[in-house]
Order: structure tokens, then C-alpha cells, then sequence
């Protein structure tokens, strides 16, 4: 008989007050009798729904029901058919928006937890010596992917099973892309990360390190020279957008992605033991109200400052963020500054940040996302006195691939255009996903992205 209990098992998680000044891991997921309870929620629904929120089709109904019943491994097995990165899934997914936002119980109810199923059974698995998966035999092609971030592994992988030589090229010296630079450990270990890469690894997928394609080599030596039958570019969106604002090139202003990468992939957070420090004031403003600006927010905090301000000039409602996200930055004291729009950075003699100047905002017509308009409200500027400003309001593709590879279309943004059905670029045996096609997405989206390019390239070069 199906648990009828109409709400989600919370997890176990770190208390707000103590997490906030750690770096350790804030959800502590479920043990075993937890797994079991949540996973008799589930209706195991003939239709499946579920399975058409996720962007790389995972078998949902199939792996929960042989959690409830106790068959962690196999359970695993499932999950990894479809999905190369589980345990990152598990903790990184908007659950909320994809599959357990098609789950039946969510009707009159919560949704089953399939996100923090899906994370049991990865770690369980990691936990309990899993057996690498089993790639058929070497079929003769070569396949080299640009970056090893999620759009790129999952490609990767996928090709590597069906037979084919893959070689993945990443331009910074540790692979793993976004979830290694861009996620905080709190929210993704980054030796979770390093073991996911492993499994890839394992199957004999190769990863070469400090490759900048455009820089090292370019797109077609790998093509003509180096003899690899078609290329995947999973390369990211890694160059920050500003506001353009006065005062951005001031001391103390960061970039969202500077002020990560030196905390996650160049481990800030443990200086001096580390060589890379990042100088945090006592009041930090966090311009954005997406994932990566509830990212950079919760590790000023855990860096010392004692007020940490989120300014976002839309309201809650439009917020891009997860909820599950906002929910933890509030409980660790963040303060949330919105319908409020900065208008200038403010510096001091020295040419530090000393303040920013905003102004109050009103919501207007919808604009071309669909979200409200937001109007600057007459008469309400106002100063906030911060001394650490981190723009997270969004990231483009760098260019350097497109400008060093004739014939590549993009947008004028800088986005590679693809035929969204199979991933191909304008060039032939050229494919491409992830945030380089889309700007920032999420995790999952840049997956799918990688699955469909493989499908596509193994049918190309295959010939069927």
C-alpha cells in the first residue's frame, strides 16, 4: 500500500546558525529508513508524468519503487541509464519546477521528493562500491568535447558507452566546469564532484586539463589535424555581465564568477592555508536574485561579514531563484533589499567601495520574459552603506571560440545557434549545448543538452 502522508520528509540539515559559518555540506539528506518512508509515497503512476519534467528522462516511477524496496544498488543502476551525474542532480535540480512539479501527489499534497531520493541512492551507491558502468566496444570514431561541465560530461558519457573514443578538452587546470568553480561546497562537495568525474573516467572517458580551445588549439586542428570525427562545445557562458553603472571598476566590486571561483575552485575560505584570498567588509550587497546570487550571498556570510544585503530591483515573486535557495539564505540572516535598484557604486579616497547609491523600484508591465517591468519610484533614492558590492545579474559565452572558428553562427549576444531538435552549429560535425547555446541555465537543462548532441552525433557518425 502506497504512504498516503500528504507532505515531502524534510531532510536533515546543518542549523541555520552554525551552517552560516561553515562551509560544510547544509542538507544532510536522507538515511535509509527515511529513503524507504518517502519513496511508498509514490503512486508508481502508469503515465508517468514525472518522467517528462526531466530533461534527461531519468526513470523515476522504476528507481523510487525499488528504493521502497530496499534495492539501493539496483535502484542506482536505473538512475544511471539515463543520468551521468546522479549525486549532483540529487542536490542541484529544481526539482520543484521539472519532475516533482508533474507528480500526481502534488495535486492535493507535496510532491514525492524525488530530488532527495535521487541523491539517497547516489551517495548510497558511491557508499557501497557501485560497478562502473560497462561501455560497448571500441567503435573506431573520435569525439572531443570543449569543457567539462555538466553539458559536456553528460555528452561525454553518453558517447563513451556507445563505443566511441571520447577526449574531453577544459581550459582550467581541475575539470568539472560550473559545479567545481560555480557551486559553493555548501550545497555541492566538491569531492562528490571529483567522483562523478571519476566514474567517467573509469569507462575510459580522458580528460585533458589547461586546454584553452581558441588559444591552445583551435576548433578545426581538432577536426583536421588531430583527426577527431566531430566536436561537441559545452564550453559555458563564463564572462560576467555589469550593470554598467559608475564606480563598477572600484576596489571591493566583484564579478559573481571571480568572487566563486575563488572561493570554490581556489578554496578562499581556507586562507591563509590556501595562497588565494577574497576580501569580504563588514557589509557585503549582492546584486541579483538568481541561484548564483543566493550562492554569493551565503558565502559572504560564511566569509564573516556581518551584514549581507540581496538587492534586486523585482520582487520576490519574480525572483529566478530556487525557493528552497531562499528559504536557506534567509534562515542564515541574509537580507533580502527588494524592488530596489542600484544607480552607483560609491568609493572612498582610496578608490575602495565605501557605499552604493539606489533607488526604490514599482512594478510595471510585464517586458519580453514575461515578469513585471520594474520603474524607478520618483524621489526614493537612497544610500546603503556596504563595502564589498558582487554583481550576479547573469553571464555570456566568451567569445573566443566563436572568433577564432569561421563559419560559427551565434546570436548577437554570443550564443552558439543550434538546431534545438539535434544540437548542430553551422558547421559541419559541430555540435554544441549547455550555457554556451542558452546563456545561464541550470544544471539539469545543460545535460539534456548533452544527451540529445549524443544522440545525435553517434546517429551522424554511425550512420543511422
Amino acid at each position: 500500500m502506497p504512504n498516503m502522508r500528504m507532505t515531502k520528509l524534510p531532510a536533515r540539515e546543518q542549523d541555520p546558525e552554525v551552517r552560516n559559518k561553515n562551509f560544510f555540506e547544509v542538507s544532510q539528506g536522507y538515511d535509509e529508513e527515511m529513503a524507504v518512508d518517502e519513496a511508498k509515497r509514490c503512486l508508481n503512476c502508469k503515465h508517468k508524468p514525472c518522467v517528462s519534467g526531466c530533461p534527461v528522462n531519468v526513470r523515476i516511477p522504476e528507481f523510487i519503487q525499488l528504493v521502497a524496496e530496499r534495492k539501493f544498488l539496483e535502484a542506482y543502476e536505473v538512475i544511471r541509464s539515463t543520468n551521468a551525474l546522479p549525486a549532483v542532480c540529487g542536490r542541484v535540480c529544481p526539482q520543484e519546477t521539472q519532475c516533482e512539479e508533474k507528480c500526481v501527489r502534488g495535486i492535493k499534497g507535496e510532491p514525492v521528493g524525488i530530488g532527495r531520493l535521487e541523491r539517497f541512492v547516489a551517495d548510497y551507491a558511491m557508499a557501497h562500491g557501485a560497478a562502473p558502468a560497462k561501455p560497448l566496444p571500441d567503435n573506431g570514431k573520435r569525439v572531443a568535447i570543449v569543457g567539462s561541465g555538466p553539458a559536456g560530461l553528460t555528452c561525454a558519457g553518453d558517447l563513451r558507452k556507445l563505443g566511441y573514443e571520447v577526449t574531453i578538452f577544459e581550459a582550467l587546470h581541475t575539470p568539472g566546469g560550473v559545479l567545481v568553480y560555480g557551486i559553493p561546497e555548501f550545497r555541492l562537495p566538491k569531492q562528490l564532484v571529483r567522483d562523478e568525474i571519476k566514474t567517467l573516467q573509469d569507462i575510459g572517458v580522458k580528460i585533458e586539463t589547461n586546454m584553452v580551445i581558441g588559444r591552445t588549439i583551435t576548433l578545426d586542428e581538432l577536426l583536421e589535424e588531430e583527426g577527431y570525427d566531430a566536436v561537441f562545445i559545452g564550453s559555458g557562458a563564463g564572462l560576467p555581465r555589469f550593470q554598467k553603472i559608475p564606480g563598477e571598476n572600484l576596489n571591493g566590486v566583484y564579478s559573481a564568477n571571480e568572487f566563486l571561483t575563488r572561493i570554490n575552485l581556489m578554496k578562499a575560505y581556507t586562507f591563509p592555508e590556501t595562497d588565494t584570498p577574497v576580501q569580504v567588509g563588514k557589509n557585503v550587497a549582492v546584486i541579483g536574485g538568481g541561484n548564483v546570487a543566493m550562492d554569493a550571498a551565503r558565502s559572504a556570510k560564511r566569509l564573516g561579514a556581518e551584514n549581507v544585503y540581496i538587492v534586486y530591483r523585482r520582487s520576490e515573486k519574480e525572483m529566478p531563484a530556487r525557493v528552497e535557495e531562499v528559504h536557506h539564505a534567509k534562515e542564515e540572516g541574509i537580507v533580502f533589499k527588494l524592488l530596489t535598484n542600484p544607480t552607483e557604486i560609491i568609493g572612498d579616497e582610496n578608490g575602495h567601495v565605501c557605499g552604493m547609491t539606489c533607488v526604490e523600484m514599482e512594478l510595471g508591465e510585464p517586458d519580453a520574459s514575461g515578469r513585471c517591468r520594474p520603474v524607478p519610484k520618483a524621489g526614493s533614492e537612497h544610500r546603503l552603506d556596504v563595502n564589498t558590492v558582487v554583481v550576479a545579474i547573469g553571464n555570456s559565452p566568451n567569445p573566443l571560440i566563436k572568433n577564432t572558428t569561421p563559419g560559427l553562427e551565434t546570436q548577437k549576444w554570443g550564443g552558439i545557434i543550434v538546431d534545438e531538435e539535434t544540437g548542430k552549429t553551422s558547421r559541419p560535425h559541430v555540435y554544441a549545448g549547455g550555457d554556451t547555446v542558452t546563456g545561464a541555465a541550470t544544471v539539469i537543462l545543460a545535460m539534456g543538452a548533452g544527451k540529445t548532441a549524443a544522440k545525435s552525433i553517434h546517429e551522424e557518425l554511425s550512420g543511422k
